[in-house]
């Protein structure tokens, strides 16, 4: 079969889906630092975390042995309204490009939450509604997980509260309305309705919102109403974990025509595509399997790998969160009010800090207009329009099949294409009409944040 014609697209049936999630965590011989409490600077136990968080899924988020945690049916029947998702050979682009490189793409926009987002909001909701709790809060970027969460609790008959980054609700009004179809309350961050949002306001007057700062609404909302817990859609372990469905379907689809990428690509914010996509592959590797190179893309705007510290800091503006050692900005950080909102986090998966801290994943950025560039050039030549977010996941795909062409190696790239652009026409005006900068923040602005470190170890 390795010599059989691939098609255009690779489709698993509904037998072929996942019965288990993938905890990568299990084959980290180093394993990610431990969440600590804010006051005490001590791990955070089961107890204090399920006063947040729902308690299954604080199991999930603690467990760093358990190597497979199978997903209940009613997930799994919730999936198959939109998985198996395909796994797409750009064979139009890798003509356009005139590569030797083989292109393929695991396509996770074909839902009407428009990405892999679902994914995770199922799961989360489903152990809420389990749990008996009355609804959920969480915050969203560009919108995309607040319209996937406000699908699941519409679903599963549970109130949504979304505070929604405030660039965001104003440039893509929209995905707003989507949730609120949904059932959804939306609202823009930071706003006057919270305590912390009131305080970021006071000290930010006229601020843009950041990611940071929602969390800290979304979290201080859960904690102060009866019934309610806080769910997150990137980040943290529990989510990649969900996540990991994007990379045991992709490997599948691979393994049926004998096909072993040489470079896996993904776009990083908080951490949690790119580590679904990874998981799999990256458990070969840690296990001595097999041999893989990894990028991890971001935004220049805003950094966390690539000129972020390795340390431990708050996950939210508020500093109500935990804290996670990751690459952070510093949790005051608030990026430029650029469109690929949903990447505009000041720090970056635990799990995946880790594992770039320990050499086995590589991280590049990359500037804005050079991200839609790359879009509009898929758009045109493969027929989707990739969200900005996806995007930069495409322009280094790009650059590297480019490379193969340089140098004339056969080398096979996956990537994730994580969703559809067809809420972010504002971003795509801006960038056909010649107005969209690039911003890239200095090392003094950089190092201003990261004196404000909480002092650990």
């Amino acid at each position: 079969m390795p010599n059989e014609k691939i098609p255009y697209k690779i489709y698993l049936n509904e037998d072929e889906m996942p019965r288990a999630w993938y905890n990568l965590r299990a084959d980290m011989k180093r394993k990610p630092a431990p969440l600590l409490n804010p006051g005490t600077h001590q791990p955070m136990t089961a107890e204090e975390l399920s006063g947040v968080f729902c308690e299954e899924l604080v199991k999930q988020e603690l467990d760093d042995t358990t190597a497979n945690f199978e997903i209940p049916e009613e997930i799994r029947n919730f999936y198959k309204m939109y998985r198996p998702s395909p796994l797409v050979r750009a064979y139009c682009l890798e003509e356009r490009l005139d590569t030797p490189a083989k292109i393929y793409y695991k396509f996770e926009g074909n839902n009407t939450s428009g990405s892999h987002k679902l994914n995770s909001a199922i799961a989360q909701a489903y152990y809420a509604k389990k749990q008996g709790l009355k609804g959920v809060t969480t915050e969203t970027g560009a919108g995309q997980w607040g319209t996937a969460l406000s699908m699941a609790c519409a679903y599963l008959g549970l109130d949504c509260k979304v505070y929604m980054v405030k660039c965001s609700y104003e440039q893509k009004p929209f995905r707003r309305e989507v949730m609120r179809t949904y059932g959804a309350s939306v609202t823009p961050s930071p706003s006057m309705d919270t305590q912390v949002g009131r305080k970021i306001l006071a000290e930010h007057p006229g601020t843009t919102g950041s990611l940071g700062c929602a969390i800290s609404e979304a979290v201080e909302t859960a904690v102060g109403s009866e019934g309610y817990r806080y769910v997150l859609g990137s980040v943290l372990n529990q989510v990649m974990l969900h996540q990991s469905v994007i990379g045991l379907e992709a490997k599948a689809a691979l393994d049926k025509y004998g096909v072993k990428p040489d470079t896996i690509i993904g776009c990083a914010g908080g951490g949690s595509n790119l580590g679904g996509l990874i998981a799999p592959f990256m458990g070969q590797k840690l296990r001595g399997e097999a041999d893989y190179r990894f990028i991890a893309v971001e935004p220049a705007s805003c950094p966390s790998l690539t000129r972020g510290v390795y340390a431990y800091d708050f996950c939210d503006t508020g500093m109500v969160c935990p804290l996670a050692k990751m690459y952070t900005l510093g949790s005051g950080f608030i990026p430029s009010a650029n469109h690929a909102g949903g990447l505009r986090y000041h720090g970056m998966s635990s799990t995946l800090s880790e594992l770039y801290h320990q050499g086995l994943m590589e991280a590049t950025s990359v500037k804005q207009t050079e991200v839609f560039e790359a879009a509009e050039y898929f758009a045109r030549v493969e027929g989707i329009l990739p969200a900005p977010e996806s995007s930069h996941a495409i322009r280094v795909a790009i650059d590297e099949a480019r490379k193969c062409k340089e140098t004339g190696e056969e080398k096979t790239i996956l990537f994730g294409l994580t969703g559809t652009g067809y809420f972010d026409m504002t971003a795509y005006e801006k960038f056909h009409d010649g107005q969209m900068e690039d911003y890239i923040p200095t090392d003094a602005e950089l190092e201003q944040y990261r004196n404000t470190l909480p002092k650990i170890g």
